[in-house]
Order: C-alpha cells, then structure tokens, then sequence
C-alpha cells in the first residue's frame, strides 16, 4: 500500500462510549492533511461507533476512518491497523487517553528534520479519580533531540527506563512491515511489551522527543483488574517472550544485562501481585509457573541476574534500590514466608486503600 500520509493514528476502541468523544478531540484539533486517524471498534456493545461516526461528521477536513469488527482484542486491533494504515509512521492512542496540544507538530517536524525509524517520548501517569494526585510526568534516560544509531543506543535505555507502552513510540510503518503480521500476539495481554523489543532491534535510528505526548490515564480498579492468574502470566511472558527474537537479532552485552535487570522487576511485580488471590493450590501452581518463565527467559543465569543488581549496574536504579529488588527476588524465588506474609498485609491494604479512594470519587 503506497503511503500518502506522514502519520496514521490508530486508535483501538471497545466499549470507549465514556471516553472517546475527549480523545478524538483532542486529536481532531491537532490534524492536517500529512495525518488519518484510524479508529478501529473491536465489537462495542456500547455507542462507541455512533459517537466516532460523529466526530467524522464534525471534522469533515479531517482523514477519519471507522473500522467495525467483531470483538478480538486489541493484539488483533493493533494488526487491524497495521493492514489498513497508509501513513509513512505509526502512532497508536488508547481511546481513554489524551494527546496532549502541540503534539503532532512536533512529531511532525522531527520527522521532517531526522526521519528516524522511531521518535520515543515522555507522557504522564494521569489519575482523574483522585484530585490530590498530580500529574506524575517521566523522563526517559535517551539524549533529546538527536538522532541515535545503533541497537545499544535504542534498546539499552528502553530496557533500563521500562516504559514499553506501544503508542510511546512513533515507528515507521515499514519496519512492521518488514517483520511481517500479524505482529501483536493475539489473546494475550501486554501484547506491546512483547512486541516492542522485536520492533526496536530492527530500527537503526531514534530520536527522542522530551515533551509530554500524552496523559496515561489510570482507572480506579486497575489494582483489582491486576489480580487474576492470567495478567500475572502474561506480564512475566511478554518479556521473555522477546528475548529469542533479540538472540536471533545479536544484541550486546549491555542489552542483556538491562533486559535481565528488567525481568527481575517485572517477575518481582508479578509474584507481589499473586499475593492479592485467594491462598490455594492453584495460587501456588501459578508462582511456580512464573518462576519458570521468568528463570528461562533470562539471557544469563539468576546469578548473573542477581549479582548485576547487587553491583548497580542496571543504569535507571539506585544502588539501593537494585539491592532490594535482588533480595526480594532471591525471597520469593526461596518461598520466604516473611516475603509471603508482608506482601499479603501489602496487598490486602493496596487493596482497601484503592476501594475507599473510588467511593470516595463516586461520592463526590
């Protein structure tokens, strides 16, 4: 399919009749005619295809196409997509966030400027339940505004920041195309994170962009969202899941030392979080299980995992910082009943903490 845009925006929408009609406005406003917005509805049962239908109504300067489907997930969306996108880069937007002013430009004139194969960029952690939380910006660790040759410049820091969200990143539409799809791994969650690292091994350039593309927003019941058997598999495979193709595609030592730092902290994430289900049989089935994906898909040994940790060289954390994590895997990897009793107590307060914050909203 011949490019005739500089940027397809493709948003996956299920259910989205809440939020969609302030994300694609604050899209709208942004696009010219180097965009087209691609907002692909994966089986709502809601209003969301009439309030998109809308939109495209309002914007008739704008690209604005709908895509219905039955319900199968936003791995498949994403693909969906891809297929269908005919601008030169890709940005996908969650239709519960928000791109924030001035953006597109920017991206824009990076393009113009670099034509890298990805642009990278900050967002924020945006909690709308709460008023008392503020906006909580990051900040990743690439130089800004040039462009970075090579796969220790681009993979390492992605890596060492963790931020591996699939519309933090502007890529080339080519280079998914040249990895062949469907890409996204359907029916799993988490299904940028194990895509990402496949995609960035093949870009040879990125530029990084130091302003806030969007604002993340985090839903009152994620927490309770996160405890089920499944998200807690998934978030430990999506990691491991990439490393055959960064084998195949020869990355360093470096970024093998910062993927390895990064699978100790999502395999810690992931066992803390088992800790908010029921104490079963099957709940200890399940840590079993993530022990064995998170130990297989390490580059090096645990060891080797542990003793990075321990001597700082995992670049984004404290000193520490990386000593707790090594002590805490080392814990949980041992079924410390003082690890098993503190992050049950942890839990269960997280827990009642989130519940009274969201009666507390509904209140209000």
């Amino acid at each position: 399919m011949t490019a005739s845009f500089s940027i397809s925006i493709i948003v996956p929408a299920y259910n989205a009749a809440g939020f969609i009609d302030d994300c694609l406005a604050h899209i709208v406003q942004q696009m010219g005619p180097a965009h087209e917005l691609i907002v692909i509805d994966d089986g709502s049962r809601d209003d969301t295809a009439a309030r998109v239908q809308a939109q495209a109504a309002a914007a008739p300067h704008c690209a604005l196409r709908l895509i219905r489907q039955a319900n199968q997930g936003v791995a498949e969306v994403r693909n969906v997509g891809l297929q269908q996108a005919r601008g030169n880069y890709i940005l996908f937007i969650d239709s519960d966030d928000l791109l924030q002013p001035g953006v597109l430009d920017r991206i824009d004139a990076a393009i113009d400027t670099h034509a890298p194969d990805v642009i990278t960029t900050d967002f924020c952690f945006w909690h709308p339940y709460r008023a008392d939380q503020p906006l909580e910006a990051t900040q990743l660790s690439y130089p800004a505004n040039v462009v970075l040759h090579g796969q220790d410049a681009i993979l390492a820091p992605y890596f060492a920041d963790r931020r591996m969200y699939a519309w933090s990143k502007i890529v080339r539409r080519q280079i998914y195309l040249d990895l062949g799809l469907p890409l996204f791994p359907s029916g799993r969650l988490f299904e940028d994170m194990a895509a990402l690292p496949r995609v960035l091994a093949a870009c040879s350039t990125l530029v990084y962009l130091p302003l806030v593309l969007l604002h993340y927003r985090q839903h009152a019941l994620s927490i309770t969202h996160m405890t089920s058997p499944r998200w807690c598999t998934d978030y430990v495979l999506a990691l491991a899941s990439a490393k055959p193709h960064l084998a195949r595609a020869g990355v360093s030592a470096r970024v093998r030392t910062e993927f390895d730092g990064a699978a100790c902290l999502f395999y810690l994430c992931a066992i803390k979080t088992s800790f908010g289900m029921p104490a079963s049989d099957e709940t200890r089935q399940l840590r079993a299980a993530l022990h064995a994906i998170f130990l297989d898909g390490l580059f090096g040994t645990l060891d080797q995992a542990l003793h990075n940790l321990e001597a700082g060289k995992i670049t984004s954390l404290r000193l520490r910082d990386s000593r707790r994590i090594a002590h805490q895997v080392r814990q949980a990897l041992a079924g410390s009943k003082w690890f098993e009793l503190r992050q049950t107590v942890n839990r269960a307060y997280k827990t009642w903490q989130l519940t009274r914050q969201q009666r507390l909203h509904q209140a209000n």
